[in-house]
């Protein structure tokens, strides 16, 4: 198949592939609560399993990133779906915890080797409106693909198993691969004059605009994971304390739900950003995600319309800075530096996706484990940290 880099149907291609890769990126927080009573998994164990996925992205993103500016980026990307793939055909038939944290910590660095390298090689060829719209699609496509993975993970899961589930996501992820095979050329990047040494940060560093914003984007992030890490088992504590209403989904097809409505959120908050002040915006969304993160998990045990309501109100604030806070990073970044820039964003960012999902764990454990005191805790401990966070993104933006 001969498609040129840069044609809409090039990218369409690659998103097709970014969403096959990133359809089985929450199986494992979809179906939580079933691991952890399977393999008696405590809360910390848990949440070892969901950040260790963070936790190995986090140093194989900037070198795998950094490779393809000299080398094809095809092999990289073919590397990230290729280990994408057997980190979920392992997970499958993983027996317990280690094999378990073994296989996650293997997609993280098959996401690392296709999630920014496969958004470089759709931007890469185009410029101005046609990069933006291009990057708009991608971030849209890879959106829906880790909502839609609730919902596919839980089904498949009551259709065949859970084992089932993660041979799916295995077979969405050799898809891509094949794609990247078909499509992607195999030419080396274009020989650009040396211009400061591999990974060196500094220069980023200095930049405390930039820096304010990626600040944000690393709390931002760590909320974010704790939702999603802990959000299915939440609401499966929470209806198991007090029965919903018949009509209403099971959580996992509720959470796609949420994901799908925080895609849309985060899009019309960077418009936002746009008309009222990206500051404001920003402080906005902290400000009220740390007010429901310190309310939603005392609702556990209550009218169950209510722990939902309270679930989907804190989704949405965590995507209203989403696009936002890297939009900011983009423009704040010296044009020279970008890439580095974008890579240390992408960092901080998966570092607090990391430490969230693990501390929410760890608090869990300590707080009984179980009822609202204990998930009141886990969930209220994230608003001391955003608004930390927002103090250091106010102070750093004000001696920029």
């Amino acid at each position: 198949m001969a498609l040129t880099p840069g044609t809409p149907r090039f990218t369409a291609a690659m998103v097709t592939a970014q969403v096959l890769t990133q359809i089985g990126a929450f199986t494992l927080p979809a179906l939580l609560p079933g691991y952890m009573e399977r393999w008696s998994l405590s809360g910390t164990e848990a949440g070892w399993l969901i950040g260790i996925f963070f936790a190995a992205y986090v140093p194989a993103v900037p070198v795998l990133l950094a490779l393809t500016d000299r080398v094809p980026a095809r092999r990289i990307y073919l590397i990230g779906t290729g280990a994408t793939a057997l980190a979920h055909l392992g997970f499958a038939f993983a027996g317990g915890f280690w094999e378990g944290l073994a296989c996650r910590a293997l997609a993280g660095i098959g996401w690392a080797g296709a999630y920014m390298p496969g958004l470089k090689a759709i931007a890469d060829p185009l410029t101005g409106p046609a990069q933006s719209r291009a990057v708009s699609w991608h971030a849209a496509g890879v959106g829906t693909a880790g909502a839609l993975s609730f919902a596919v993970s839980g089904a498949m899961a009551a259709l065949a198993g859970p084992e089932a589930a993660f041979l799916l996501g295995a077979a969405m992820a050799a898809g891509a691969f094949a794609i990247a095979l078909l499509i992607l050329p195999d030419t080396p990047p274009p020989r650009r004059a040396a211009g400061g040494r591999l990974l060196d940060f500094r220069p980023v560093l200095a930049n405390r605009r930039a820096m304010a914003w990626i600040a944000g984007y690393c709390v931002h992030t760590l909320e974010m994971a704790v939702l999603r890490a802990w959000a299915v088992a939440f609401l499966a504590a929470s209806f198991a304390a007090a029965a919903p209403p018949a009509w209403l989904p099971g959580p996992t097809v509720l959470f796609t739900i949420a994901g799908l409505v925080g895609i849309a959120v985060s899009l019309s908050g960077n418009e936002a950003s746009e008309r009222f002040g990206r500051g404001r915006v920003v402080g906005a969304a902290m400000l009220s995600g740390a007010a429901l993160a310190a309310v939603t998990g005392f609702t556990a045990g209550s009218a169950p319309l209510l722990a939902l309501g309270f679930v989907l109100a804190w989704n949405a604030a965590i995507y209203l800075d989403s696009a936002a806070l890297t939009a900011g990073t983009v423009q704040a970044a010296d044009p020279a530096l970008r890439g580095a820039t974008m890579g240390l964003h992408s960092m901080a960012g998966y570092a607090g996706g990391f430490a969230g999902p693990l501390l929410c764990g760890v608090v869990l454990d300590l707080a009984g484990g179980e009822g609202a005191l204990a998930w009141g805790l886990a969930f209220g401990h994230v608003a001391l940290i955003v608004l930390a966070g927002y103090a250091v993104l106010r102070r750093l933006g004000r001696d920029a």
